[in-house]
C-alpha cells in the first residue's frame, strides 16, 4: 500500500500549554462566544481523530486537512445572536 498524507487542524485544545489561556475568563468568554460548540477540545477528542486517520477505517482517506475545531472553521466567526 502507498503512503497516505493527512493533517489534523485542531483549534484550542486544553493541555499544559494552554492552561494559562483556559484560566483567562475574558479570553475564554470571547472564544466560547464564537465557537459553535462553545468550548475548546479535550486532548482525547483530537487523539481520537488521529487514531481514526491512522486506522484501516480511513484507508481511502488521503490528502485531507481535517479541522477538529468544534465547527469554528465552518462558522463565520461572529458572536451568536440572541
Amino acid at each position: 500500500m502507498g503512503v497516505r498524507v493527512n493533517a489534523v487542524n485542531p483549534s484550542l485544545t486544553f493541555t499544559e500549554l494552554t492552561q494559562d489561556m483556559a484560566k483567562n475568563e475574558t479570553l475564554m468568554a470571547k472564544f466560547k462566544e464564537r465557537s459553535p460548540m462553545g468550548r475548546g477540545a479535550e486532548p482525547e477528542e483530537v487523539a481520537a481523530v488521529i487514531a481514526f486517520l491512522a486506522s484501516e477505517d480511513a484507508s481511502f482517506v488521503n490528502g485531507v486537512n481535517l479541522p477538529v475545531d468544534g465547527g469554528l472553521s465552518a462558522s463565520n466567526g461572529q458572536p451568536k445572536i440572541g
